[in-house]
């Protein structure tokens, strides 16, 4: 991709239903949707351009930091992290109990041992999955390596915030000073293990930039400053891959240190700007857009890239691709991938609320319309943030 008793907040799963909740924080809700509809049509449409006007996964990462850092002030580290842990895990078993019995009767030919499907209940790496079932399960298990790396995060990050506090430039620069070391290694290999280090290094600097937001960091920097360190970030990145472009073209991910410079000029912009999203609240229709999105993140995170590629099958059934009318094939397209993802929505996203204590429901927007915060103090200390748990 909330207002629990545990105060647990992550960048995928929040609850924004509670009448007697605290404010919530809209800008973070509204980054948080617009990242979350950025993935999907990145993976329907596969236009890299879209990564660069909105890298999402950094977004998500940050925002899970600052989550994160809160969370971590307010309760133990063991308390947060089994949390997060029980908030996030459900729906993937979910999925797990769905996809890999499909794939097994698919004819999963050469399946790994038994021991790796556990990564299906914990997923320290990228599950395995099969090609089989029209490359159904590989594609969606292939978005499941964010699942991976933000567990990482949330593990490391009692010792993280630690370090961080002491050494903030260090500690940001260190993961930055690694990929450049291994730039000329391919980090993105079929290695699970190499792998989910890769990302771990790369969304580390960004996760670490939610520190800084939360302990007010970001907030003693004079705006032309961010500004200009931000455009450095965001030229340097895209100067390398212009200059070595990948076989996606002007495509961030073959490049992990191009890759955590450009979401981190992002990040640091995003997170400096921190607007008063008040006005929000005059347009319900759109509010209870932000709000759905919000509150069945990790369900539409998870589900998409499946909905997309049945999509695609079912186009092919219905020789939707024969038809040489570039607008009409789209808007069939995207109307069958919705249909089914509205669907997966309504049939598993009760879920999400089962892991979060609370009543299941169909409805993914909250009855109340949440508040914004009256009162911003200094720094961090703005009470209207509340941590979306996990």
């Amino acid at each position: 991709m909330s207002d629990r008793p545990d105060d647990c907040g992550s960048s995928l799963v929040v609850d924004v239903t509670s009448a007697q909740a605290p404010a919530r924080d809209r800008y973070f809700d509204t980054l948080r949707a617009l990242a979350i509809v950025r993935v999907v049509a990145y993976h329907a449409f596969h236009y890299a351009v879209l990564a660069l006007l909105f890298p999402s996964m950094g977004v998500m990462f940050a925002l899970g930091g600052s989550l994160m850092a809160k969370s971590l002030d307010r309760s133990p580290g063991t308390k947060v992290i089994r949390s997060r842990v029980r908030r996030l895990l459900p729906a993937l078993w979910v999925m797990g109990l769905v996809l890999v019995p499909l794939m097994l009767a698919a004819g999963w030919a050469r399946h790994p041992a038994w021991p790796d499907f556990l990564l299906w209940v914990v997923p320290l790496a990228t599950p395995p999955a099969s090609h089989g079932l029209g490359d159904v399960g590989a594609e969606g298990a292939g978005v499941l390596w964010y699942l991976a790396t933000y567990l990482w995060l949330v593990l490391l990050s009692p010792l993280l915030l630690r370090l961080y506090r002491r050494r903030p430039l260090l500690t940001i620069a260190v993961p930055l000073l690694i990929l450049a070391a291994l730039h000329s290694q391919p980090i993105v290999t079929g290695n699970n293990a190499v792998q989910t280090a890769g990302y771990v290094l790369t969304f580390l600097p960004c996760w670490l930039l939610g520190f800084a937001h939360r302990d007010g960091d970001l907030r003693k920097l004079k705006p032309a400053l961010v500004a200009a360190i931000a455009g450095a970030l965001t030229v340097v990145s895209l100067g390398w891959v212009v200059e070595h472009p990948g076989p996606g073209g002007l495509d961030l991910v073959p490049f992990p240190l191009a890759h955590a410079l450009y979401s981190m000029g992002f990040v640091l912009a995003l997170l400096r700007l921190d607007p008063d999203m008040a006005w929000l609240g005059r347009l319900p229709l759109l509010q209870r857009l932000v709000a759905a999105l919000n509150n069945r993140a990790v369900t539409i995170y998870l589900w998409h890239n499946v909905v997309i590629t049945v999509a695609i099958i079912v186009g092919d059934r219905l020789r939707l691709w024969d038809v040489h009318q570039g607008l009409i094939v789209y808007l069939a397209f995207s109307g069958i991938a919705l249909s089914m993802l509205l669907f997966a929505v309504l049939a598993v996203g009760w879920v999400e609320d089962l892991a979060a204590r609370r009543t299941p429901r169909l409805r993914p927007w909250p009855v109340p319309a949440p508040r914004h915060a009256a009162g911003r103090g200094p720094g961090m200390e703005r009470r209207s943030r509340v941590g979306a748990a996990a």
